[in-house]
Protein backbone atom coordinates (compact mmCIF):
# COMPACT_ATOMS: atom_id res chain seq x y z
CA UNK A 1 0.00 0.00 0.00
CA UNK A 2 0.47 3.74 -0.36
CA UNK A 3 0.98 5.88 2.80
CA UNK A 4 1.48 9.45 3.10
CA UNK A 5 3.08 10.49 6.84
CA UNK A 6 3.30 13.89 8.34
CA UNK A 7 4.54 14.93 11.19
CA UNK A 8 5.91 19.00 12.04
CA UNK A 9 7.83 18.89 15.56
CA UNK A 10 10.61 16.62 17.40
CA UNK A 11 8.16 14.68 19.17
CA UNK A 12 6.28 13.37 15.90
CA UNK A 13 9.37 12.72 14.28
CA UNK A 14 11.00 10.40 17.16
CA UNK A 15 6.80 8.31 17.35
CA UNK A 16 6.80 8.51 13.57
CA UNK A 17 10.22 6.75 13.12
CA UNK A 18 8.87 3.62 15.57
CA UNK A 19 6.17 3.55 13.30
CA UNK A 20 7.53 3.81 10.34
CA UNK A 21 9.75 0.70 11.54
CA UNK A 22 6.48 -1.33 12.37
CA UNK A 23 4.90 -0.30 9.50
CA UNK A 24 7.22 -1.47 6.74
CA UNK A 25 7.97 -4.82 8.87
CA UNK A 26 3.61 -5.59 8.49
CA UNK A 27 3.78 -4.47 5.17
CA UNK A 28 6.85 -5.55 2.80
CA UNK A 29 5.94 -3.44 0.13
CA UNK A 30 4.76 -0.17 1.42
CA UNK A 31 5.49 3.00 -0.23
CA UNK A 32 6.21 5.71 1.64
CA UNK A 33 6.21 9.34 1.26
CA UNK A 34 6.59 11.58 4.29
CA UNK A 35 6.69 15.02 6.44
CA UNK A 36 9.82 14.86 9.43
CA UNK A 37 12.62 15.13 11.02
CA UNK A 38 16.08 13.13 10.98
CA UNK A 39 15.06 10.02 12.82
CA UNK A 40 12.71 9.57 9.81
CA UNK A 41 14.52 10.27 7.47
CA UNK A 42 16.93 7.56 8.98
CA UNK A 43 13.89 4.72 8.64
CA UNK A 44 12.53 6.11 5.09
CA UNK A 45 14.70 8.26 3.16
CA UNK A 46 14.86 12.07 2.35
CA UNK A 47 11.55 13.65 3.53
CA UNK A 48 9.54 15.88 1.44
CA UNK A 49 9.75 18.82 3.74
CA UNK A 50 11.75 18.87 7.38
CA UNK A 51 10.52 19.65 10.51
CA UNK A 52 13.10 22.16 11.03
CA UNK A 53 11.06 24.24 8.07
CA UNK A 54 7.75 23.57 9.83
CA UNK A 55 8.01 23.88 13.57
CA UNK A 56 6.54 27.65 14.45
CA UNK A 57 5.32 27.42 18.10
CA UNK A 58 3.69 30.74 19.58
CA UNK A 59 0.85 33.80 18.11
CA UNK A 60 3.63 35.81 17.10
CA UNK A 61 5.94 32.97 15.60
CA UNK A 62 2.91 31.85 13.42
CA UNK A 63 1.67 35.03 12.50
CA UNK A 64 4.91 35.68 11.31
CA UNK A 65 5.23 33.03 9.16
CA UNK A 66 1.80 32.90 8.34
CA UNK A 67 2.64 33.23 4.56
CA UNK A 68 5.44 30.40 4.50
CA UNK A 69 2.51 27.64 6.77
CA UNK A 70 -0.26 28.61 3.67
CA UNK A 71 2.22 27.85 1.15
CA UNK A 72 3.46 24.12 3.08
CA UNK A 73 -0.31 23.83 3.47
CA UNK A 74 -1.13 24.24 -0.70
CA UNK A 75 2.06 22.04 -1.64
CA UNK A 76 1.11 19.10 0.48
CA UNK A 77 -2.58 19.18 -1.08
CA UNK A 78 -0.89 19.09 -4.36
CA UNK A 79 2.02 16.71 -3.04
CA UNK A 80 -0.92 14.37 -1.78
CA UNK A 81 -3.11 14.24 -4.73
CA UNK A 82 0.15 13.58 -7.05
CA UNK A 83 0.96 10.72 -4.77
CA UNK A 84 -2.70 9.25 -4.46
CA UNK A 85 -2.36 7.57 -1.29
CA UNK A 86 -4.01 4.70 0.31
CA UNK A 87 -3.58 6.15 3.28
CA UNK A 88 -3.09 9.43 4.51
CA UNK A 89 -1.51 9.26 8.24
CA UNK A 90 -1.23 12.32 10.36
CA UNK A 91 0.92 12.59 13.80
CA UNK A 92 -0.29 15.13 16.04
CA UNK A 93 0.71 18.42 14.86
CA UNK A 94 -3.31 19.74 15.03
CA UNK A 95 -2.65 23.28 13.43
CA UNK A 96 -1.89 21.92 10.21
CA UNK A 97 -2.67 18.19 9.94
CA UNK A 98 -6.14 18.87 10.99
CA UNK A 99 -6.48 21.39 7.87
CA UNK A 100 -4.85 18.59 5.75
CA UNK A 101 -7.66 16.11 7.09
CA UNK A 102 -10.28 18.14 5.97
CA UNK A 103 -9.05 18.26 2.82
CA UNK A 104 -7.97 15.06 1.95
CA UNK A 105 -11.84 13.54 3.08
CA UNK A 106 -13.28 15.89 0.64
CA UNK A 107 -10.96 13.98 -2.12
CA UNK A 108 -12.08 10.73 -0.58
CA UNK A 109 -8.29 9.69 1.14
CA UNK A 110 -8.55 7.72 3.89
CA UNK A 111 -7.16 9.24 7.06
CA UNK A 112 -6.10 7.64 9.89
CA UNK A 113 -4.74 9.76 12.99
CA UNK A 114 -1.76 9.26 15.24
CA UNK A 115 -1.69 10.95 17.97
CA UNK A 116 -4.72 12.32 19.01
CA UNK A 117 -4.55 16.48 19.50
CA UNK A 118 -5.41 17.67 23.03
CA UNK A 119 -8.39 18.76 22.45
CA UNK A 120 -9.80 17.20 25.88
CA UNK A 121 -7.93 20.14 27.22
CA UNK A 122 -9.12 22.83 24.95
CA UNK A 123 -10.69 23.38 21.82
CA UNK A 124 -13.13 20.88 22.37
CA UNK A 125 -15.48 21.85 19.47
CA UNK A 126 -12.39 20.37 17.17
CA UNK A 127 -13.96 16.79 18.02
CA UNK A 128 -16.85 17.82 15.32
CA UNK A 129 -14.21 18.14 13.07
CA UNK A 130 -12.16 15.43 13.90
CA UNK A 131 -15.43 13.38 13.53
CA UNK A 132 -16.34 14.86 10.36
CA UNK A 133 -12.64 14.14 8.69
CA UNK A 134 -10.77 11.21 10.06
CA UNK A 135 -11.53 7.89 9.52
CA UNK A 136 -9.90 6.20 12.23
CA UNK A 137 -8.19 7.52 15.27
CA UNK A 138 -5.12 5.98 17.83
CA UNK A 139 -4.97 7.98 20.72
CA UNK A 140 -1.96 6.94 23.33
CA UNK A 141 -3.77 8.49 26.53
CA UNK A 142 -5.83 6.03 28.53
CA UNK A 143 -8.43 8.92 28.78
CA UNK A 144 -9.12 9.65 25.42
CA UNK A 145 -11.29 6.97 24.84
CA UNK A 146 -13.68 7.70 27.13
CA UNK A 147 -13.37 11.82 25.93
CA UNK A 148 -14.20 10.79 22.44
CA UNK A 149 -17.21 8.15 23.44
CA UNK A 150 -19.08 10.91 24.61
CA UNK A 151 -18.95 12.43 20.90
CA UNK A 152 -20.17 9.23 19.70
CA UNK A 153 -16.90 8.17 18.23
CA UNK A 154 -15.09 5.06 18.74
CA UNK A 155 -11.05 5.25 18.84
CA UNK A 156 -8.37 2.92 19.47
CA UNK A 157 -6.25 2.92 22.18
CA UNK A 158 -2.63 1.86 21.43
CA UNK A 159 -0.87 2.97 24.11
CA UNK A 160 2.00 5.41 24.61
CA UNK A 161 5.16 5.23 22.50
CA UNK A 162 7.28 7.30 24.86
CA UNK A 163 7.57 3.62 26.69
CA UNK A 164 8.57 2.10 23.54
CA UNK A 165 11.05 5.17 23.19
CA UNK A 166 12.65 5.15 26.69
CA UNK A 167 12.67 1.00 26.32
CA UNK A 168 14.53 1.39 22.88
CA UNK A 169 16.78 4.16 24.50
CA UNK A 170 17.93 1.77 27.79
CA UNK A 171 19.17 -0.92 25.56
CA UNK A 172 21.71 1.25 24.55
CA UNK A 173 22.38 3.70 26.98
CA UNK A 174 25.62 4.64 28.52
CA UNK A 175 26.69 3.39 32.09
CA UNK A 176 27.08 5.07 34.97
CA UNK A 177 30.58 5.04 34.97
CA UNK A 178 31.03 6.48 31.60
CA UNK A 179 28.39 9.34 32.20
CA UNK A 180 30.64 10.14 35.47
CA UNK A 181 33.58 10.29 33.39
CA UNK A 182 31.88 11.97 30.20
CA UNK A 183 30.59 14.80 32.17
CA UNK A 184 33.76 14.63 34.65
CA UNK A 185 31.64 13.97 37.90
CA UNK A 186 32.61 12.46 41.62
CA UNK A 187 30.22 9.94 41.92
CA UNK A 188 27.32 11.72 44.26
CA UNK A 189 24.07 11.34 43.04
CA UNK A 190 22.67 13.79 40.65
CA UNK A 191 19.91 16.10 40.63
CA UNK A 192 18.77 16.82 36.88
CA UNK A 193 17.00 20.17 36.30
CA UNK A 194 14.63 20.12 33.53
CA UNK A 195 13.95 24.20 33.19
CA UNK A 196 11.99 24.02 29.83
CA UNK A 197 13.71 24.96 26.17
CA UNK A 198 12.66 28.66 25.65
CA UNK A 199 14.74 31.53 27.06
CA UNK A 200 11.74 32.91 28.96
CA UNK A 201 10.45 30.42 30.88
CA UNK A 202 14.27 29.07 31.86
CA UNK A 203 14.92 32.54 32.82
CA UNK A 204 11.29 32.55 35.01
CA UNK A 205 11.95 28.96 36.37
CA UNK A 206 15.69 28.21 36.70
CA UNK A 207 16.70 30.35 39.47
CA UNK A 208 13.86 29.21 41.66
CA UNK A 209 15.29 25.73 40.95
CA UNK A 210 18.79 26.78 41.62
CA UNK A 211 18.15 28.02 45.25
CA UNK A 212 16.62 24.98 45.60
CA UNK A 213 19.25 23.26 44.81
CA UNK A 214 21.52 24.65 47.25
CA UNK A 215 20.12 22.72 49.81
CA UNK A 216 21.21 19.12 48.60
CA UNK A 217 24.80 19.79 48.90
CA UNK A 218 25.49 16.19 48.52
CA UNK A 219 24.40 16.05 45.10
CA UNK A 220 25.80 16.96 41.40
CA UNK A 221 23.41 19.31 39.60
CA UNK A 222 23.14 18.55 36.69
CA UNK A 223 20.55 21.08 34.05
CA UNK A 224 19.59 19.53 30.92
CA UNK A 225 20.32 21.99 28.05
CA UNK A 226 18.02 22.72 25.46
CA UNK A 227 19.17 23.03 21.59
CA UNK A 228 20.39 26.24 20.88
CA UNK A 229 20.66 28.05 23.92
CA UNK A 230 24.34 28.33 25.05
CA UNK A 231 25.93 27.06 27.77
CA UNK A 232 26.69 30.44 29.43
CA UNK A 233 23.27 31.56 29.57
CA UNK A 234 22.88 28.95 32.04
CA UNK A 235 26.01 29.36 33.62
CA UNK A 236 25.05 33.11 34.13
CA UNK A 237 21.98 32.33 35.73
CA UNK A 238 23.66 29.95 38.25
CA UNK A 239 26.21 31.85 39.55
CA UNK A 240 28.12 30.56 42.57
CA UNK A 241 25.69 27.49 42.24
CA UNK A 242 27.90 24.76 40.92
CA UNK A 243 26.49 22.90 37.93
CA UNK A 244 27.43 21.15 35.09
CA UNK A 245 25.22 21.66 31.90
CA UNK A 246 24.09 18.78 29.39
CA UNK A 247 22.89 19.62 25.92
CA UNK A 248 20.57 17.82 24.38
CA UNK A 249 21.12 14.64 26.62
CA UNK A 250 18.20 14.78 28.13
CA UNK A 251 17.39 10.91 28.47
CA UNK A 252 21.51 10.50 29.63
CA UNK A 253 20.50 12.68 32.30
CA UNK A 254 17.13 11.00 33.40
CA UNK A 255 18.20 7.75 33.21
CA UNK A 256 21.32 8.70 35.75
CA UNK A 257 19.24 11.22 38.33
CA UNK A 258 18.08 10.49 41.51
CA UNK A 259 15.79 13.48 42.01
CA UNK A 260 14.43 15.77 39.35
CA UNK A 261 13.06 19.23 38.68
CA UNK A 262 11.29 19.49 35.63
CA UNK A 263 8.84 22.02 33.54
CA UNK A 264 5.53 20.78 32.81
CA UNK A 265 5.20 19.11 29.55
CA UNK A 266 6.23 16.04 28.37
CA UNK A 267 9.37 15.74 30.24
CA UNK A 268 7.15 15.02 33.47
CA UNK A 269 5.78 11.78 31.80
CA UNK A 270 9.23 11.31 30.82
CA UNK A 271 10.78 11.44 33.99
CA UNK A 272 8.22 9.35 35.69
CA UNK A 273 8.95 6.35 32.93
CA UNK A 274 12.86 7.02 33.70
CA UNK A 275 11.54 6.12 37.66
CA UNK A 276 13.15 9.50 38.95
CA UNK A 277 10.91 10.88 42.14
CA UNK A 278 10.39 14.84 40.30
CA UNK A 279 8.71 18.19 41.52
CA UNK A 280 6.52 19.82 38.69
CA UNK A 281 7.77 23.43 38.18
CA UNK A 282 5.53 25.89 36.63
CA UNK A 283 5.51 29.68 36.48
CA UNK A 284 4.38 32.03 33.74
CA UNK A 285 2.79 35.01 32.97
CA UNK A 286 -0.07 35.56 35.29
CA UNK A 287 -2.37 37.27 32.55
CA UNK A 288 -1.85 34.37 30.28
CA UNK A 289 -1.96 31.75 33.24
CA UNK A 290 -5.13 33.28 34.23
CA UNK A 291 -6.95 33.35 30.92
CA UNK A 292 -5.86 29.55 30.00
CA UNK A 293 -7.15 28.45 33.97
CA UNK A 294 -10.19 29.85 32.15
CA UNK A 295 -9.89 28.03 28.81
CA UNK A 296 -8.04 24.97 29.91
CA UNK A 297 -10.26 22.42 30.92
CA UNK A 298 -8.42 19.64 33.21
CA UNK A 299 -7.24 19.65 36.72
CA UNK A 300 -3.48 19.30 36.31
CA UNK A 301 -0.91 20.41 34.58
CA UNK A 302 1.50 17.52 34.49
CA UNK A 303 0.91 14.26 32.14
CA UNK A 304 1.59 11.96 35.38
CA UNK A 305 -1.02 12.90 37.09
CA UNK A 306 -3.87 13.28 34.13
CA UNK A 307 -3.41 10.02 33.50
CA UNK A 308 -3.58 8.93 37.05
CA UNK A 309 -6.18 11.13 37.36
CA UNK A 310 -4.84 12.30 40.96
CA UNK A 311 -1.48 14.12 42.39
CA UNK A 312 1.26 11.19 42.43
CA UNK A 313 3.84 13.94 41.16
CA UNK A 314 3.56 17.43 43.49
CA UNK A 315 3.15 20.15 41.44
CA UNK A 316 4.29 23.58 42.25
CA UNK A 317 2.32 26.60 40.15
CA UNK A 318 2.88 30.50 40.45
CA UNK A 319 3.18 31.62 43.46
CA UNK A 320 3.22 28.17 44.86
CA UNK A 321 7.07 27.66 43.09
CA UNK A 322 9.40 28.50 45.61
CA UNK A 323 12.62 26.85 46.58
CA UNK A 324 11.48 26.26 50.18
CA UNK A 325 8.36 24.01 48.44
CA UNK A 326 10.69 22.15 45.88
CA UNK A 327 12.84 21.32 49.23
CA UNK A 328 9.94 20.05 51.80
CA UNK A 329 9.20 17.71 48.29
CA UNK A 330 12.33 16.30 47.43
CA UNK A 331 14.94 16.64 50.29
CA UNK A 332 13.33 13.14 52.36
CA UNK A 333 13.42 11.22 48.87
CA UNK A 334 17.14 11.72 48.86
CA UNK A 335 17.40 8.79 50.87
CA UNK A 336 16.26 5.56 48.74
CA UNK A 337 14.39 4.01 51.86
CA UNK A 338 11.68 7.13 52.06
CA UNK A 339 7.95 5.89 52.28
CA UNK A 340 7.24 8.24 49.98
CA UNK A 341 9.88 7.56 47.39
CA UNK A 342 8.66 4.28 47.71
CA UNK A 343 4.94 5.27 46.94
CA UNK A 344 5.88 7.30 43.90
CA UNK A 345 8.14 4.82 42.28
CA UNK A 346 5.23 2.23 42.86
CA UNK A 347 2.98 4.85 41.53
CA UNK A 348 5.31 5.37 38.31
CA UNK A 349 5.06 1.47 37.74
CA UNK A 350 1.33 1.55 37.92
CA UNK A 351 1.22 4.53 35.63
CA UNK A 352 3.38 2.36 33.09
CA UNK A 353 1.19 -0.40 33.00
CA UNK A 354 -1.80 1.76 32.25
CA UNK A 355 0.38 3.20 29.11
CA UNK A 356 0.18 -0.34 27.58
CA UNK A 357 3.50 -1.63 28.81
CA UNK A 358 5.14 -0.97 25.43
CA UNK A 359 4.09 -1.90 21.88
CA UNK A 360 2.21 1.49 20.79
CA UNK A 361 3.72 1.39 17.71
CA UNK A 362 3.64 -2.00 16.57
CA UNK A 363 -0.62 -2.04 17.63
CA UNK A 364 -0.88 1.06 15.52
CA UNK A 365 1.08 -0.45 12.47
CA UNK A 366 -0.80 -4.22 12.78
CA UNK A 367 -4.27 -1.07 13.14
CA UNK A 368 -3.11 0.26 9.80
CA UNK A 369 -2.62 -2.62 7.88
CA UNK A 370 -4.96 -4.65 8.98
CA UNK A 371 -7.39 -2.11 8.14
CA UNK A 372 -6.97 -2.56 4.54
Amino acid sequence: MKYYIITGEASGDLHGSNLLKALKAHDINAQIRFWGGDQMQAIAGTPVKHIKDLAFMGFVEVVANLRTILTNISFCKKDILDFAPDKLILIDYPGFNLRIADFATKNGIEVHYYISPQIWAWKQNRVHKIKRTVNQMYCILPFEQAFYKKFDMDVHYVGHPLVDAIQNFKETAVTSDQFQTEFGLNGNKIMALLPGSRLQEIKTKLPIMLEAAKGFDQMEILIGGAPNIPEKFYLDLAGSVPIKVIPNRTYDLLNQAHLAMVTSGTATLETALFKVPQVVCYKGNPISVSIARKLIKVDYISLVNLIMDKEVVKELIQKDLTAENIKAVLLPMQDTDNEARKNLLSAYDELERILGGGGASEKTASLLVGNA
